[in-house]
């Protein structure tokens, strides 16, 4: 019965056939139905001792999803994506990891353009848009003790616009392209393993993942108001993204950059 309900539950052996498991893209996947947050457990694994690198958690409802500076999040049960991965940062310097996040953008971006006829867009530092709506957030937070980083996705499926926690919220089916969730996951994780491969390679960003960004991204360009912690405000043309993923802002007299951990709101300025 719940295969035939508009959002059937997600099958952990499909998503996992021929990705995931020993010398395969990913370690472990695990699907729960319900928890508070898949970056807080993921973290609480780690400090627990487990190794949680190549280890996939996806949740069909979080009663406590978190953005960047603890901005809470949720949908109704299996309207989303929620999924959360830990990643090894041992063989990339510090100063590469801030683009950890951003190459999880392009591997959604990417993802969405080959299993549905969605063209989204990367709104700096952790939102994947299209238009002025919001599809989908990633947060990156550094685990301990081990060196890793865990990576959470939220991305709107079949939420409805009545469901949204914010009026700029959208999803696939408000765009008109439902998709099978198992598919786009699967898509995702591919997409996903391809560029944290290339990063680690590369010791941090690659040209190829540097062109991506800006082919996709929908702040380079466009003039912006940086909130920073205090209300200070930094106002200019976005120009480009640095080595360490940072916003470089062009204010006519200068350029700023701009860390994401640092910021507290990007707008649109005139």
């Amino acid at each position: 019965m719940d295969q035939q309900s508009p959002r059937p539950p997600l099958d952990a052996t499909a998503i996992s056939e021929n990705l995931v498991g020993s010398g395969l893209a990913w370690r472990r996947l695990d699907v729960v139905a319900e928890t508070g947050s898949t970056n807080a457990d993921l973290m609480a694994r780690s400090a627990a001792g487990e190794d949680v690198d190549g280890t996939v958690l996806l949740a069909e409802f979080q009663s406590a999803g978190r953005g960047r500076h603890g901005r809470h999040w949720s949908a109704p049960p299996r309207a989303q994506i929620a999924l959360s991965v830990g990643v090894n940062g041992a063989s990339v310097p510090r100063s590469g990891w801030g683009w950890l996040p951003l190459l999880t953008g392009v591997a959604v971006v990417d993802a969405l353009a080959g299993v549905t006829e969605v063209t989204a867009g990367l709104k700096w530092p952790n939102d994947v848009v299209v238009g002025d709506g919001k599809l989908a957030g990633i947060l990156a937070e550094v685990a301990a003790p081990a060196p890793v980083i865990i990576v959470g996705l939220g991305l709107n499926v079949t939420l409805t616009a009545d469901e949204a926690p914010d009026p700029v919220a959208t999803s696939l089916s408000m765009l008109g392209s439902p998709i099978d969730r198992n598919t786009l996951v699967r898509r995702i994780l591919r997409e996903l393993a391809g560029r944290i491969d290339a990063w680690r390679s590369a010791g941090g960003a690659d040209p190829e993942l540097v062109a991506a960004y800006q082919r996709h991204s929908a702040t380079l360009g466009s003039r912006v108001r940086a909130t920073l912690p205090g209300d200070r405000d930094i106002v200019g043309v976005a120009r480009a993204i640095d080595e360490l993923g940072r916003l470089c802002i062009d204010t006519g007299e200068s350029i700023e950059t701009v860390s994401a951990g640092d910021i507290t709101h990007l707008r649109p300025s005139t």
